[in-house]
């Protein structure tokens, strides 16, 4: 019923993980028990990661290395560099949503929303497994090293070198065991159960966290109003993220399939691994408000992507 009203199951799951948690709070044990239970999803998530991506076919694609590099590029230095230059929108909103914001743009990009539009659009669709899969391998060791630098001076979240070892267990060690067991899980992990999971974990890290700010009474701070700047900035942020990859990549003269892939490569921003990392490398801490623009970030770019996908799938047939 959901695939005919067009919806997204992935937004239906976070809307009930927000409303569980408004009405039903994990507290106490309960909250610790939710806190395992969203530590074993994440750690299940990487493995399945580790097992979907061909080792082969990624060493293959390493080869494009320009492609590769330029969309790490957008997602690791623009992008932070946006987050950064936005400080000044404290004087009109909370702290802490600026905090959410800036933590958005240091996360990696996606990997199955950036290879969907990436193929529905007809460009490079090997590139952008490759880089979108080594965005998010990068990002285990970026995404950290950049919350540090960006995020750890403000005082407001404890952050230090432990949160390197936290992520290499939690996350890469996973994965690594994904990759060295492939042969026989990769049937699996590519018949759904990568999906599933991913969007389970997601729902699970949501609840966790939107408990929380109940709990600790931080959704009192946000208004409306908040939300809706949120929306806005999100869809001038995708708008212009779109025309900047696009205008670069043409400039530096890629074809227009690899231009494609770098467009939707380099825009993107994972909600499937930026909560995960939050998780990780904020625990113990509050971070409800640190997702909330994460969460509406990553709704308004697949509305944005998939038109414009839908676009060029018209304008190439």
């Amino acid at each position: 019923m959901l695939k005919r009203l067009n919806i997204d199951i992935l937004i239906v799951l976070i809307i009930v993980a927000v409303v569980l948690a408004i009405f039903f709070p994990a507290r106490d044990q309960v909250a610790d028990a939710f806190r395992l239970a969203s530590s074993l999803a994440i750690g299940l998530l990487f493995y399945l990661y580790g097992a979907r991506l061909s080792t082969s076919e990624a060493l293959a694609g390493l080869k494009h290395w320009r492609l590769h590099l330029l969309i790490l590029a957008f997602t690791f230095v623009v992008f932070p560099l946006i987050g950064v230059a936005l400080r000044p929108l404290t004087l009109f909103i909370p702290h802490g949503i600026y905090m959410g914001i800036l933590y958005l743009t240091l996360v990696p990009s996606t990997v199955q929303s950036s290879v969907a539009f990436t193929s529905v659009a007809r460009g490079n669709v090997a590139g952008a497994i490759v880089s979108a899969s080594a965005s998010n391998l990068v990002g285990v060791f970026a995404t950290p090293l950049l919350v540090m630098l960006c995020m750890g001076q403000s005082g407001e979240f404890h952050i230090d070198a432990s949160v390197f070892t936290d992520i290499a267990i939690q996350l890469l060690l996973p994965f690594v065991l994904g990759q060295a067991t492939r042969r026989w899980v990769h049937s699996f992990a590519e018949k759904g159960a990568t999906k599933v999971v991913d969007r389970g974990s997601i729902a699970l890290v949501v609840y966790v966290a939107f408990s929380e700010g109940m709990v600790e009474g931080i959704w009192s701070s946000v208004a409306v109003s908040h939300v809706v700047f949120l929306v806005v900035l999100s869809i001038i942020l995708v708008a212009f993220m779109l025309w900047l990859t696009r205008f670069v990549a043409l400039k530096l003269g890629f074809s227009e399939e690899d231009t494609i892939a770098i467009e939707f490569c380099g825009t993107k921003k994972s909600l499937a691994t930026g909560l995960p990392m939050a998780a990780v490398i904020f625990a113990g801490q509050p971070t409800a408000l640190l997702i909330l623009p994460l969460m509406i970030f990553h709704q308004v770019q697949l509305m944005m992507c998939s038109w414009l996908a839908s676009r060029y799938a018209r304008n190439r047939a």
